[in-house]
């Protein structure tokens, strides 16, 4: 059974940190690539970050480009979303996915979801 377990959500000032982590069970990480998508009330699902299986490419929305990262250590079949000076904006429930196809997790169509950890940013 293929289960992605997000952590590390809470609640934080504007211009803080937090580190989420999914955690990956059931597959091997290293032959799937793996995003992080938001969804904030009343707005659509919106990708936030992805990692590339082939070459540990990354992409991320122009809204967090340059305050977010993502990175994965296969060993631990984890991957990770560091975000640093959250804004008020950032506040969503944030899931990862993970797909074999790069395409398929890219147009919100992955295979495999968390549940999702809420973040929250205010003062």
């Amino acid at each position: 059974q293929v289960r992605l377990v997000e952590s590390g959500g809470g609640l934080v000032q504007p211009g803080g940190s937090l580190r989420l982590s999914c955690a990956v069970s059931g597959i091997t990480l290293v032959h799937y690539s793996i995003a992080w998508f938001r969804e904030a009330p009343g707005k659509e699902r919106e990708g936030v970050s992805c990692i590339r299986k082939a070459d540990g490419a990354t992409l991320y929305a122009d809204s967090v480009k340059g305050r977010f990262t993502i990175s994965r250590d296969n060993a631990k079949n984890t991957v990770y979303l560091q975000m640093n000076s959250l804004k008020p904006e950032d506040t969503a429930v944030y899931y990862c996915a993970a797909d074999a196809v790069y395409g398929k997790l890219l147009a919100a169509r992955g295979d495999y979801w968390g549940q999702g950890t809420q973040v929250t940013v205010s003062s």
